[in-house]
């Protein structure tokens, strides 16, 4: 793929997409590290693997089966990725941003991405859910923007605005989901590194005075395509590991996997919550 956005190619992968299906789904899901089980609970799936759409980004990391599911969860018509890829698996960002693309030419109207990320404010514990707030875009910053390069009026504006990331309203439901439930919300500032290397101590000092609550290595690429295209996003993050700020302990990708099966029954309840009132 190049490295820019070349419609042709999207529209080829949507039309691949929609010859295998016969719904039009509205929202579309993106679940991260260990969170695919979700998915499992879609009627009527249809299954299409990432390898068999073309320019689709092909995930290789464990915990990411690479999978798109398609059916109905809590009667709405959803669209799931179970795996998604990174920029440290050496896609651009274009490539990143690609499935969100598809999606939009595919009528998604609202997009559910979920993360695995390290819990860099210290009342955070490993199991927690946070809603993202706002997120800070350091490879944005660094000039790695999957909106680099030619911009496309029938996909967006070439400047769009970033003040509202995420809905609004849809962060409300998220709220009210929680309500009475045996566990706490958490709600922050998410940031995406390249990775593929875990932070040093300095790095998360750094970044907890930057105002960070939680840090993972991907979403917002995708979230700013999203928003791009004039979705709605709700964003959610689940905490794995506390941020190692003074160097005593170790983190593990392991780790991150087994945080995931602790949090999945939090994260669905929230899901099904807001799908079922969207």
């Amino acid at each position: 793929m190049s490295e820019f956005i070349e419609l042709s190619k999207i529209d080829e992968a949507a039309q691949v997409v929609r010859e295998r299906i016969d719904i039009h789904p509205r929202v579309g899901m993106i679940l991260g590290s260990g969170l695919g089980s979700l998915a499992e609970e879609v009627e009527g799936a249809v299954i299409i693997p990432y390898e068999e759409i073309p320019s689709w980004p092909v995930s290789t990391v464990e915990g990411h089966q690479g999978r798109l599911v398609v059916g109905s969860l809590e009667t709405q018509d959803v669209l799931i990725m179970q795996g998604r890829s990174h920029f440290y698996e050496g896609y651009s960002m274009a490539e990143i941003g690609f499935p969100v693309r598809v999606m939009q030419r595919l009528g998604i109207e609202i997009l559910v991405v979920t993360n695995a990320a390290g819990g860099i404010n210290q009342s955070y514990e490993p199991g927690d859910v946070m809603l993202i707030k706002d997120h800070l875009n350091l490879l944005g910053m660094a000039g790695e923007s999957p909106l680099r390069g030619p911009n496309f009026d029938s996909i967006g504006p070439r400047f769009p605005d970033m003040g509202r990331a995420y809905d609004r309203d849809l962060g409300e439901l998220t709220r009210q989901a929680v309500a009475g439930q045996d566990f706490q919300l958490q709600e922050g500032v998410y940031v995406c590194l390249a990775g593929p290397s875990f932070e040093t101590p300095a790095d998360l000092r750094f970044l907890q005075a930057m105002g960070v609550d939680a840090v993972g290595m991907s979403t917002v690429p995708e979230v700013t395509v999203a928003r791009h295209g004039g979705m709605r996003v709700l964003g959610l993050s689940t905490i794995s590991n506390k941020a190692n700020l003074d160097g005593d302990t170790l983190t593990s990708h392991e780790e991150v996997l087994e945080a995931g099966e602790i949090v999945v029954p939090r994260l669905t309840h929230i899901i099904k919550y807001v799908l079922q009132r969207i």
